[in-house]
């Protein structure tokens, strides 16, 4: 019996890549315009402006899709908004089942009314703080630094003087060509020298030297897409596969690709679910995690990520274990608070599944 969405959104999974700003309600955004003053929705109808989100993510251009950003961000600049958002990010998370998230956001983009780049941190982590609290999940957060801005050195530090209060990691994001990772090199040392965790944006929209850039000059812990790797590995007519240099190695230092399947598909790096290079990474045992990027934009969840796998590919429970099970083994945090989580939570919850009546 192949797993189904109602039995999936019940399976304690575990969430690597997604953003802040583009998994907001609907609902919450007509409110927080409102409240501030913001009159440039497309559209005050909550069901009418998630389908404008979603319709706008699919048109296949980069300026609409960059414009719904630009209305998520605008509504997102006090603290209470920032922790209300936060909050609620929590909340929908768990109730998706997801039992630990790393959530990212740049918190250079909440600064134009004020606030300053430590209170919009606190804030977010304040919001995480309320929206997990009692709900079975446990919430990471990611800072972004933008990658077409100069302040990936701030944000470095930024990350570093909260890595004890909740944010596990750094990030940079933005648009790949004309921005490959290097320009922030400094950054990046800094935060090996700190003995910090981070990952980038890489293998998405540019191809296979973004990656190389990514894991060879700047030392990524793990990819923030990867989808290009797939450019490195040649398929024989007999289904065979041959890895060049630079796949083989991502894949022998077992380093991480947090793919996103369906924004995949919106950004047009991947034409269907079923042609989307996931399929051949996980035959081949790279280390694929599965994510939902924007679920605002994607109109996603975790389990539909999952569902819309099984569909495509006959995914059965122990391959969304292996997916979970690696997300978890790839997570910023200690080693035995993942194993706690492996041990304890995933496991446990994936046998129950797989065993029920």
């Amino acid at each position: 019996m192949s797993p189904q969405l109602d039995d999936i959104r019940r399976a304690p999974k575990v969430l690597l890549h997604d953003h802040l700003d583009g998994g907001l309600r609907a609902e919450t955004i007509v409110e927080l315009a409102r409240e501030s003053g913001y009159d440039r929705l497309p559209t005050t109808d909550p069901d009418q402006l998630r389908q404008w989100f979603e319709e706008a993510a699919d048109s296949g251009s980069l300026e609409r899709y960059l414009e719904t950003f630009d209305h998520t961000v605008a509504v997102m600049q006090t603290r209470e908004s920032l922790a209300r958002v936060a909050a609620e990010c929590a909340e929908d998370l768990a109730a998706d089942g997801v039992v630990y998230a790393e959530v990212r956001f740049a918190p250079e983009q909440h600064t134009s009314m004020g606030l300053s780049l430590d209170q919009v941190v606190e804030a977010v982590l304040e919001g995480f703080a309320r929206g997990s609290a009692g709900r079975g999940i446990r919430v990471g957060t990611l800072l972004t630094a933008m990658r077409h801005q100069a302040r990936s050195m701030e944000i470095a530090e930024l990350a570093v003087r909260y890595r004890d209060v909740g944010v596990v990691g750094f990030d940079i994001a933005g648009a790949e060509a004309g921005y490959p990772p290097t320009r922030h090199l400094d950054a990046f040392e800094y935060l090996q020298r700190e003995n910090a965790h981070f990952t980038i944006h890489a293998g998405e929209a540019f191809g296979l030297p973004s990656i190389w850039q990514a894991i060879q000059w700047c030392g990524a812990d793990r990819l923030g897409h990867g989808v290009r790797i797939i450019d490195d590995i040649a398929v024989g007519d007999d289904g065979g596969a041959k890895l060049g240099r630079l796949a083989a190695y991502v894949r022998d230092k077992r380093i991480p690709l947090e793919m996103c399947p369906t924004s995949n598909l919106q950004t047009g790096a991947a034409a269907s679910i079923a042609e989307h290079p996931i399929g051949l990474l996980r035959r081949l045992h790279f280390r694929v995690t599965v994510n939902t990027d924007n679920r605002l934009m994607s109109r996603t969840s975790l389990s539909l990520e999952f569902a819309k796998l099984v569909e495509a590919f006959g995914y059965g429970w122990d391959d969304l274990q292996w997916f979970t099970v690696n997300a978890m083994k790839s997570a910023f945090l200690p080693f035995d608070e993942r194993l706690a989580l492996i041990n304890g939570r995933i496991k446990p919850g994936f046998a129950q599944l797989k065993w029920q009546p």
